[in-house]
């Protein structure tokens, strides 16, 4: 298969969110097929017809166009290609590798209950393996495969390595339901095979149905994928990450403020490394990434490195960069719309506004003097730091900064100097200072609000906070 070009695939069920667990493995099928050259493809696997929606369908795409996870073709419904399924289960049937099986649940259920009774296994032998067809009634009927009852069934995988399973442990799976519905193991391999996928990257979960899957490639004569089965992602507990841990869904992670980028990078590292790097570009984990890279051990979830990953990307982007995802942020959250001055007075701000910050909302938070118009709305601890006095010494800053030069070193000698005069510490006339300008306590520093803001609305808003 080192010819072949690559053909990956990512076949979520169409149930809920996407689970950052099912982002990380179309992450991990997305940068080995586009390293490569190959394609990747996205399959919805909604057969489950009870539990498929189309919100869940179209939360999959959402979760997949953020995260810049672009696949090849349209996505492909599985339960489109239900009779095609069948086709591949009578195929099976004419071939003698499958058979028609005519046992009732209760029957099934009264070989298992013996069977307990007995000490035996509970792995159902049908009486209609071997059958003569002439002796089949006129009922319904599942179809089985024909599995082999004596030997193994390995799996050669490129993470869990060779893994062995006895042919006596694997039951007569059912391909067509007695309404004659295909199964899901059947449905995976048959559309795997036409869609020409080469590797399957998925869960570890995935691993006892691939030594069943592996009966139906050998049953048809198909050549086998390469099988690469990534462990789970664990909680910073160890175990199995749940809600009890936090977000699961990837658009909560887009709600929290995460760049896209950021997400790519932190989810490409649960699980699968490069030596010792940790920060990472596009680039660079589309020239990296390979199987031989991901660990057999389960990747524990840990929002303080998701922080430290994101505030390095945040520290990279360009300020264009940024304020363009800080639109698509609040507009993925309901908020309001930058106007177009408001973009270029953050683009303008943003080595300020960007500096520690972990988030997108992080930023906005610190630009909220940029954003907000007079009459300035003040928080309570802002309100606390406008009494009497400090209103005084406000009317004495505001005739003097008419006239000074709206520089760094110029204004810090006038405010030290007036704080100086009153027998003050700085830091007692900056937070009114904050008040005024921002309506916050905590804020960026007074000199940088003041450069940024100008000297026409610095003094109007000191002025208004005199009053």
């Amino acid at each position: 298969m080192a010819d072949t070009p690559v053909v990956t695939r990512f076949a979520p069920s169409p149930t809920g969110y996407l689970h950052i667990g099912g982002a990380r493995t179309a992450l991990f099928n997305w940068l080995y097929a586009r390293g490569r050259g190959g394609t990747f493809l996205l399959r919805i696997e909604d057969t489950d017809r009870a539990r498929s929606t189309p919100e869940a369908t179209a939360a999959i795409l959402q979760g997949m166009d953020w995260l810049g996870l672009d696949y090849d073709g349209a996505p492909i419904s599985q339960f489109k290609r239900a009779a095609r399924h069948v086709e591949v289960a009578e195929e099976m049937l004419a071939s003698g590798d499958a058979y028609k099986c005519f046992a009732t649940q209760d029957e099934i259920a009264a070989f298992r209950d013996a069977a307990r009774a007995e000490g035996r296994s509970t792995l159902f032998l049908s009486p209609w393996r071997d059958a003569d067809p002439a002796s089949h009634p006129d009922a319904p009927f599942a179809v089985r495969l024909k599995a082999p009852r004596a030997g193994e069934t390995v799996i050669d995988d490129r993470v869990q390595g060779k893994v062995t399973f006895r042919n006596d442990q694997l039951d007569d799976m059912i391909l067509l339901r007695s309404d004659g519905t295909p199964t899901y193991m059947l449905a995976v391999v048959a559309d795997d095979h036409d869609m020409g996928v080469t590797h399957v990257i998925r869960g570890d979960d995935h691993l006892n149905n691939a030594a069943r899957q592996m009966q139906i490639y050998a049953a048809m004569g198909w050549a086998p994928p390469v099988w690469a089965h990534i462990p789970l992602i664990h909680g910073p507990d160890g175990k199995k990450l749940s809600k009890r841990h936090g977000a699961l869904g990837v658009e909560e992670y887009r709600a929290m403020g995460y760049p896209a980028a950021a997400m790519r990078n932190y989810l490409a590292r649960l699980g699968w490394s490069h030596g010792d790097d940790e920060f990472f570009t596009d680039e660079q984990a589309l020239e990296w990434f390979d199987l031989d890279g991901i660990n057999k051990a389960p990747a524990r979830f840990d929002f303080k490195k998701l922080d430290h990953i994101s505030g390095q990307h945040i520290a990279a982007m360009s300020p264009g960069e940024i304020v363009s995802q800080l639109q698509d942020y609040l507009d993925a959250v309901g908020g309001r719309a930058l106007s177009a001055p408001e973009a270029r007075a953050l683009t303008h701000a943003m080595p300020l506004l960007k500096q520690g910050a972990k988030t997108l909302p992080q930023i906005l938070d610190k630009a909220r003097f940029l954003l907000t118009t007079r009459p300035i709305d003040r928080d309570e601890k802002a309100e606390q730091a406008l009494n009497d006095v400090s209103r005084g010494i406000l009317q004495e800053l505001t005739p003097q900064l008419q006239t000074v030069s709206w520089d760094r070193d110029t204004l810090e000698a006038a405010l030290n100097s007036l704080a100086e005069a009153h027998g003050i510490k700085f830091g007692q006339l900056a937070a009114p200072l904050r008040a005024a300008l921002a309506g916050r306590a905590v804020t960026p520093s007074v000199f940088d609000m003041m450069l940024l803001l100008g000297r026409d609305e610095s003094i109007a808003r000191i002025d208004e906070a005199s009053r």
